[in-house]
Formats: C-alpha cells, structure tokens, sequence
C-alpha cells in the first residue's frame, strides 16, 4: 500500500482491525472515481449543525438521545456499500475507527478518513482549523 505520493499529503495507511486510514483528499478521489461510498457516521445534529458532504451517505454510529449505539447500522453501512468499498468520517477521524472495524467484521473493505470533517482542535478548542474534510476545501454545505 502507498504510504505518500505526494509530500506531506498521506494517501493510505494499513490499519489493524481495518484495512487503513485515508487523507480526505484520498477519499474524495474515491469517491468522485466511483471506487468507494463515503458514509458520514456523525449523528443527524452533528450534521445539521456543522455541516454535511452532499451525496454521503448518513450512517448514524451512535444516535441521541443519549449517543446510543445506531442498532440499524450494520445493516445500513452494508446497504450503502453496495460492493464497493466504504470511507467512513466522523468528527475528527475516532469514531470512524471503531466503525470501520465494525463494517470490516462485516466483510467490507472499509477505511478510516483522517482528521473526520472539522480536524482537530485548535489552542483555543476551536475546530475546523486544523484538518479535516471541511478545511481541505473539498465538497460541503450547511444548512
């Protein structure tokens, strides 16, 4: 698997339990290229108040109200894969993790998406300044 192709910008990575994580562009590519499904684990308010990627689709991981486990999703993460590979984003790229494993226990070949939509906190707890999908400029909107 490639690690780099282009300076400082990761493709893929090999994971345990998953078969690796991915840079928000990677992702992208895959999907635009129809190689892969992007399905956004994040919860319907998550989405609706930070924003969503038109065209994932929404395969909630865990669910208000009280961030329960989506007892739905093994099933709809494997409907949306529908043969093809899955790259799954969260938040920041945690809760990603766990669901890729989960959909690998499921028989997809399903990666982790780096830094999730809003990237990591900043020094001052702020988001959606340091990585992610959202500040990668890459396709996204907000209600």
């Amino acid at each position: 698997m490639i690690k780099t192709q282009q300076p400082g910008l990761v493709h893929a990575v090999p994971a345990e339990g998953y078969a690796g994580d991915v840079s928000p562009q990677l992702a992208h590519q895959w999907v635009a290229s129809g190689e892969a499904v992007l399905v956004d684990i994040r919860s319907d308010a998550e989405r609706e108040w930070v924003g969503f990627v038109p065209g994932a689709v929404s395969v909630a991981w865990k669910q208000w109200p009280g961030m329960a486990m989506n007892p739905a999703f093994d099933d709809e993460v494997q409907a949306a894969a529908n043969g093809k590979k899955v790259v799954l984003l969260c938040r920041s790229g945690v809760r990603s993790i766990a669901a890729a494993k989960r959909a690998t226990e499921l028989g997809l070949e399903a990666y982790n998406i780096l830094e999730g939509f809003e990237g990591d906190a900043n020094l001052h707890a702020h988001r959606g300044f340091k990585g992610g999908w959202r500040f990668r400029n890459l396709p996204w909107r907000q209600n």
